[in-house]
């Protein structure tokens, strides 16, 4: 069992009186079940039902409202006793019975003095089939893999965690940090993939099993998100392209197919719900609010870069590079630290953007802004010490403050730079592995 950080938030929820029914949203294969599980060992009384159970669905699938008496027979059937204040039910694949999603806001009327956890994988869709959804009634957390500190933590890696921790971190532990991150690049979060990589002797080669089923089982799936045979068809096209694409993509004819703008965007949308592949859009502001600009190209986001290695079969081609983003343009590393920074984020919905400035002369694009207080922070992936800056100059020249951030491969550093065009700005260089402590970092030196 690893200790994730969701842990302290559902102690915080568990201590909360009177408390919402939470509903536990992630992608399939993240750790929700299993967090849960556990979690519910800190009960005296758990329950535990799985809706892909024909037998357990069937508690949810009458349109009674009546929850006293729905739990009622949940209890008699499981043989275990309601203890107010000291049980947790927990509704595992909730998705399957979209009436149940909708019965949850009475748990919280009716039976106040119960805890209650759902959790589903296709969640995103059931949501939309659902009536009359319990808002205001229920709470939501958000689980996405394992992050860069979960996985130093899942490795035993205490002492190292302690200087990660620390703000600056310690130059004696920049090259240990480096060179995990340098293999949670290549391994990535998905918790089955890094137990097994830590069980199997930290053998990356010995993992190709664990990420074809899990890959698998993200590929049947698509035959839930697709309404009808030429749709699904257009997501396993999508599904088994887009691990090698590189930039931003265009929907018209995607992956030198056929399907057209209209079908390709449905497509990608569902896969976008299922949080395998998000989209991500640009936006051309330097100043909050950063409206995103939709009908520009977006890029793609996979759930987990490690998935995307194998997907792709670039894994091999990792092993024993020093600096990750010197590979594909840098497309490896900006990519993990985009799962970084959703993970940091908490919140499903908002996808951290790049920004572009495009015209007939020149062309612009800075990797990733970020909102902190009142500023929209550009932030830049670079290889190497160095790398060019004009991007980010542009971006500096037009925005309304002097902070700009280039995450290295190199140590922590703080430099004034002045554009073109004459603004002097200040310039935090932050190795790659701190991009999970970015906001931490920039308030360190306001």
């Amino acid at each position: 069992m690893f200790d994730r950080k969701i842990n302290a938030r559902l102690r915080q929820w568990k201590g909360r009186k009177p408390k919402k029914p939470l509903l536990l949203r992630g992608a399939r294969q993240v750790g929700k079940s299993t967090i849960v599980n556990q979690f519910g060992k800190k009960y005296s009384s758990f329950i535990s039902l799985n809706l892909e159970k024909r037998s357990d669905a069937a508690f949810f699938e009458n349109e009674s409202d009546d929850i006293s008496e729905i739990f009622s027979k949940i209890v008699l059937d499981r043989n275990i006793p309601f203890l107010e204040d000291d049980t947790l039910l927990f509704i595992d694949e909730i998705q399957e019975v979209p009436n149940a999603i909708k019965q949850l806001r009475y748990f919280y009327e009716d039976v106040p003095r119960l805890d209650v956890i759902a959790a589903g994988s296709l969640l995103e869709f059931a949501i939309g089939d659902v009536s009359s959804f319990p808002v205001g009634r229920i709470e939501y957390m958000n689980l996405y893999p394992m992050d860069f500190e979960e996985f130093l933590g899942a490795l035993g890696e205490e002492m190292l965690l302690e200087y990660y921790r620390q703000i600056p971190v310690l130059p004696i532990a920049h090259n240990k940090l480096l060179q995990l991150f340098n293999t949670y690049i290549q391994v990535g979060g998905m918790p089955e993939v890094v137990s097994a990589y830590i069980s199997g002797g930290k053998k990356i080669e010995s993992l190709g099993r664990v990420y074809e089923t899990i890959w698998d089982t993200y590929v049947r799936d698509i035959e839930k998100y697709g309404s009808n045979p030429s749709e699904r068809k257009i997501l396993r096209h999508i599904v088994h392209t887009s691990p090698f694409v590189r930039d931003r993509i265009s929907f018209n004819g995607f992956g030198n197919s056929n399907y057209r703008s209209r079908e390709v965007g449905e497509a990608f949308r569902k896969l976008d719900k299922a949080g395998l592949i998000r989209l991500v859009y640009p936006t051309s502001d330097t100043d909050l609010p950063a409206q995103l600009k939709f009908k520009r190209k977006p890029k793609l986001q996979f759930l987990d870069t490690g998935l995307l290695n194998y997907a792709a079969g670039i894994q091999s081609s990792m092993i024993g590079v020093s600096d990750m983003n010197s590979l594909y343009k840098g497309y490896i590393t900006n990519h993990m630290v985009v799962q970084e920074l959703i993970a940091t984020n908490n919140d499903w919905r908002n996808l951290p953007p790049f920004w572009t400035r495009e015209n007939a002369n020149a062309n612009a694009e800075v990797d990733i802004v970020i909102s902190h207080k009142n500023k929209l922070v550009p932030i830049e992936v670079k290889s190497g010490k160095k790398g060019r800056l004009r991007s980010l100059h542009e971006y500096m020249d037009r925005c309304n403050h002097e902070s700009g951030v280039r995450l290295l491969a190199n140590k922590i550093s703080i430099e004034d730079v002045t554009t073109q065009k004459g603004k002097t700005y200040r310039l935090l260089n932050i190795p790659y592995y701190m991009a999970g402590r970015l906001t931490d970092m920039i308030e360190s030196v306001e």
